[in-house]
């Protein structure tokens, strides 16, 4: 059996390039997927991020279902904050009931976006610096399973279509809160490695230890994000990689921008600092040959013990995107 492999898309926008064309090119990307035997295929929610066009992951998800045949799609994720309960659970009851079996819901605690970006988002100062994402999520799986206590306001309301049931939840996380959020819920957890390198074993080991069978899921179940530009030669795969430092470093200074072709980033005159900022930014990312990029993952793999690994490929060029999604699914036997 080999060991599963799953998508998570930020439809990357490339220099010289549009949004609209990112958009096309995760399309693109989906089918071949699909073909390939991954997994799971997630869209992002991310916003006023030039080099990001994923701002709306429930729409993207019923464009990738319609495209594909096999593979699962969710949302990698839906950040809850920036949404009410109510709309979410109906949206992906829609999905569901339009893609029977195929539709996940993961969920995310982050903005996905700068402060003053959620505060449009969210049209309230005081909803921007209120916690109550544990509240909102009881709310999410309340109108998901239409069991809200018998004198809750909102008792009353059904999220429609009401005979279909709400898709598998996820818990997406950095850190070791999301993985006991997780835990205690009996949900599964996607943990971020791209983001937070260092928790990695730590977090989905606090999720495995506090896990608490539910109706969702009667054992734990991980799914790791790693950030992986795969290539036919480490070489290759490292010029293909600057732009994905370069991206790091302006998203970090304040001035993200499209993601750099590698003659650009290559080329980039960075500072002391930013330079710092761009050998740090390798600790994120694997990049190598297939070979290389395998025996890296299936280090990964054995540390966090996880049940499988989540991709997400930021390079300038689509063709080598989809180039490296190749490599990957033959070197893992998908």
């Amino acid at each position: 059996m080999t060991f599963p492999l799953s998508v998570l898309d930020l439809s990357p926008v490339a220099s010289g390039s549009s949004d609209a064309q990112a958009l096309r090119n995760t399309l693109d990307l989906a089918r071949l997927a699909d073909r390939l035997g991954y997994a799971r295929y997630w869209l992002a929610e991310h916003h006023n991020i030039p080099s990001v066009a994923s701002t709306a992951p429930e729409i993207m998800i019923a464009h990738v279902a319609m495209v594909t045949s096999r593979i699962r799609v969710g949302s990698g994720g839906i950040m809850l904050p920036n949404h009410a309960p109510l709309r979410i659970a109906e949206s992906f009851r829609v999905l569901e009931a339009l893609h029977p079996g195929r539709i996940d819901l993961g969920i995310g605690r982050a903005p996905g976006s700068d402060s003053i970006t959620a505060l449009a988002l969210r049209r309230s100062r005081e909803k921007l610096g209120a916690y109550d994402f544990p509240e909102q999520l009881e709310e999410l799986i309340s109108f998901g399973l239409g069991r809200f206590p018998e004198r809750h306001p909102f008792a009353s309301i059904q999220a429609i279509p009401k005979d279909v049931p709400l898709p598998p939840i996820w818990i997406l996380g950095s850190t070791e809160d999301g993985a006991r959020i997780a835990a205690d819920l009996g949900v599964g957890f996607a943990f971020a490695h791209h983001i937070n390198p260092d928790l990695a074993e730590s977090a989905t080991g606090v999720y495995r230890d506090n896990f608490k069978a539910s109706i969702w899921m009667n054992r734990p179940t991980t799914i790791v994000a790693a950030s992986v530009v795969c290539a036919d030669t480490t070489e290759e795969s490292e010029r293909l990689a600057a732009s994905l430092e370069l991206a790091w470093v302006r998203l970090r200074t304040g001035h993200p921008a499209p993601l750099a072709s590698p003659e650009e980033a290559l080329a980039y005159p960075y500072t002391p600092l930013e330079r710092d900022l761009a050998r740090a930014s390798r600790r994120v990312y694997f990049a190598g040959s297939p070979t290389i990029v395998k025996k890296q993952l299936d280090d990964l793999i054995a540390r966090t013990r996880t049940d499988e690994l989540m991709i997400t490929t930021m390079v300038h060029g689509h063709a080598d995107r989809l180039r490296s999604y190749e490599l990957l699914a033959k070197v893992f036997e998908l």
